[in-house]
């Protein structure tokens, strides 16, 4: 096939995914619903996963300090294979159904967390064996799966089952699936957030000003939440470190209880 036409077919099929997702949002908001309730309860949320999966948990759980400014960060993302699979394929590392449960228990994993297990397949043995055990132990469990009726969903009081159907190229879950995962995760970790009260309207007021571009948008947020210029807005905000410590000082918005 001609390279154009490829590129519109996996096209084509992608536009499927939100979809699916959509079909979805019921078992999305139960999970977030029980994030919500593990986090204000002063619990974690931890993503499990293995290869494609288990990445996509890592970069959503990076993103929550620098944009929401939680520290330390209540997400922690755990990957078949340790820290080195995140660049390079462990082989077989996703096939022991012990390490998961392990890897949790280096974390001190308990019953005011909530473990979330990230498999296409629903079959992964290092994620299944670990929620598996977390049901041992009442410790709370959701997925994310691209496949009906696995023993991931069966292993989780709150699972998302999107069914993306067949790829593009046959098994190669980094496509629909990875796309179905990611939309997930950026669903969930938004939404609960959003629900924290680390955002303020659509505007990202707790995140963290770890380099010149965040510095430069919070500049720019407060002058226009706060009719200043930008010489004005940029030396009150290096000053008070954070959007929100601004807009609390200038009583814009309430006090947030220490």
């Amino acid at each position: 096939m001609a390279t154009g036409d490829l590129l519109r077919l996996i096209n084509q099929m992608d536009q499927q995914v939100p979809a699916a997702v959509s079909d979805a949002l019921p078992q999305i908001e139960r999970l977030a619903e029980a994030m919500l309730r593990t986090l204000q309860a002063g619990g974690r949320v931890f993503y499990l996963g293995a290869g494609t999966s288990g990445r996509l948990g890592i970069v959503d759980a990076s993103e929550w300090p620098p944009t929401f400014g939680v520290d330390p960060n209540p997400a922690i993302a755990l990957i078949a294979g340790g820290d080195a699979a995140i660049r390079k394929a462990r082989e077989f590392a996703e096939d022991n159904a012990e390490q998961g449960w392990a890897d949790l228990q280096a974390h001190r994993v308990g019953v005011t967390d909530i473990v979330i297990g990230l498999s296409a397949s629903g079959r992964t043995p290092y994620v299944v064996g670990a929620l598996q055990r977390c049901r041992e132990h009442q410790i709370s469990t959701g997925c994310i799966t691209c496949n009906p009726g696995t023993p991931l969903a069966a292993a989780s009081d709150y699972p998302v089952e999107v069914m993306t159907g067949p790829e593009f190229l046959t098994g190669s879950t980094r496509m629909k699936c990875g796309t179905a995962q990611k939309l997930v995760l950026n669903m969930l970790s938004t939404t609960v957030m959003i629900r924290m009260g680390h955002v303020l309207d659509n505007k990202m007021v707790d995140m963290q000003l770890a380099n010149e571009k965040l510095i430069d948008r919070g500049t720019r947020l407060l002058m226009q939440l706060m009719a200043w210029d930008y010489r004005r807005a940029r030396h009150i905000l290096e000053e008070y470190g954070s959007v929100r410590k601004v807009l609390e000082a200038h009583r814009k918005i309430p006090s947030r209880p220490r």
